[in-house]
């Protein structure tokens, strides 16, 4: 998309952080796209994560600004663990921190991959995120083996939700055995879900489900009211056995 296309609301970078329209006049086709334009500022990206909106677009394009129905989530203490995954992770030597490799993490899910053409997370998406790992508002899970770090994931926690962006793997498991640990860590601060946005066969085997948009939206007006950082054991590798269950 390099023109207006019709119909389609427009945010101009003046415009206060709060003008989006209602996510439920977002597009059917494509499915929840809901506006374009503005910018990545924190006060706009808190807001439009509050609300259920995400930015996802490539380079070349406004940014685009998406709801889609249904939403895909993870209730953390439902989290699935296969017993063929189980066993697998708990001979692999694995270890996992949180905030350790914030930068190098979202580096690594920005790189090409292999039959990918490009990648959703440009340069000011990866500058807009940095500044607000800065301020306490997102945060990564980084996979370890020994002092290679061989998976990951980031995204934005505001309230009781953590909202999962993006994630990578140059090893088998090895995105699945930070999702375990991120879940174990949410589920002890009694976090209501870990939003996914949009269903995967991958997240689907790990115990994520769709939910209607109206249903996410009730959710995220109760459980985003409270504001305060997510404080996870920042600095400490700790083995993935930790984090399986007896």
């Amino acid at each position: 998309m390099t023109g207006r296309a019709p119909g389609i609301a427009w945010i101009s970078r003046d415009d206060p952080p709060d003008a989006f329209p209602p996510v439920d006049q977002a597009f059917r086709e494509p499915d929840g796209l809901l506006a374009a334009g503005g910018d990545l500022s924190a006060a706009r990206l808190l807001y439009a994560y509050r609300h259920g909106i995400f930015p996802w677009y490539d380079d070349g394009q406004p940014i685009l600004w998406w709801s889609p129905d249904p939403r895909c989530v993870l209730v953390p203490q439902e989290f699935h663990l296969a017993r063929r995954l189980r066993r697998s992770l708990r001979s692999s030597g694995l270890e996992v921190s949180f905030n350790s490799a914030f930068d190098e993490v979202i580096e690594a899910c920005a790189a090409h991959r292999e039959g990918q053409s490009g990648t959703w997370i440009t340069e000011d998406m990866n500058k807009a995120f940095k500044a607000m790992h800065r301020d306490g508002f997102t945060h990564s899970v980084d996979v370890w083996r020994g002092g290679a770090l061989i998976g990951g994931l980031y995204g934005l926690s505001i309230g009781s939700v953590f909202f999962g962006e993006s994630m990578f793997s140059r090893e088998s498991n090895a995105s699945k055995a930070g999702m375990l640990a991120l879940c174990g860590e949410l589920a002890e601060r009694h976090f209501e879900l870990l939003d996914c946005q949009v269903d995967s066969p991958h997240l689907s085997s790990l115990g994520a489900k769709l939910i209607p948009r109206s249903e996410f939206a009730r959710i995220l007006a109760k459980a985003c009211k409270s504001g305060g950082c997510l404080e996870l054991p920042t600095g400490v590798r700790r083995p993935i056995s930790d984090y399986l269950p007896e």
